[in-house]
């Protein structure tokens, strides 16, 4: 009776601190998302636009991109056309190495809908003129960020 004792107050235990971790990294990010908030809020306008990248390893999209001030949830998700400038990844040789990174980016929307076969899906071409690394540890835009951002996972989340 004691060891059935013991297992159920061990597991309370476990059950506890289980949920005291998940609520205090929840706090974490509810804290850093509040801040990246307020950084948005505070963007000054301008001819630029910010971009968070998204490598997965079977689509050819880019990431998200979005206008200063913008929250990310009206983000678009893109095609980059790189015949005036490289992205990022791909001018230092280190395809998706830059995963999750924040950017400031110029250039701008063609208007043109780009077909990526992976996904089976039109995406908005955005055409890179330069690019400015703006943080590789930026606060988390996704509900799930493990799913997200692992580059082997099939799934395309939508920041929220």
């Amino acid at each position: 009776m004691k060891n059935v004792l013991f297992a159920l107050a061990s597991l309370a235990a476990a059950v506890t601190l289980t949920g005291c971790a998940t609520l205090g990294e929840s706090r974490a990010v509810t804290a850093a998302r509040a801040a990246m908030n307020a950084e948005i809020q505070a963007e000054k306008p301008g001819d630029y636009f910010v971009g968070r990248r998204y490598y997965k390893v079977d689509y050819k999209f880019w990431g998200y991109i979005r206008k200063p001030g913008q929250p990310w949830t009206e983000a678009k998700l893109v095609m980059l056309n790189e015949n005036k400038h490289l992205a990022p990844d791909r001018e230092s040789g280190t395809l998706g190495a830059d995963n999750g990174s924040e950017y400031k980016l110029l250039g701008s929307f063609s208007g043109d809908s780009v077909y990526e076969p992976a996904s089976d899906g039109f995406y908005p071409e955005f055409v890179l003129t330069g690019y400015e690394l703006r943080s590789s540890t930026p606060a988390p835009i996704f509900e799930q960020q493990g799913a997200a951002l692992d580059p082997i996972r099939r799934v395309i989340v939508a920041p929220y």
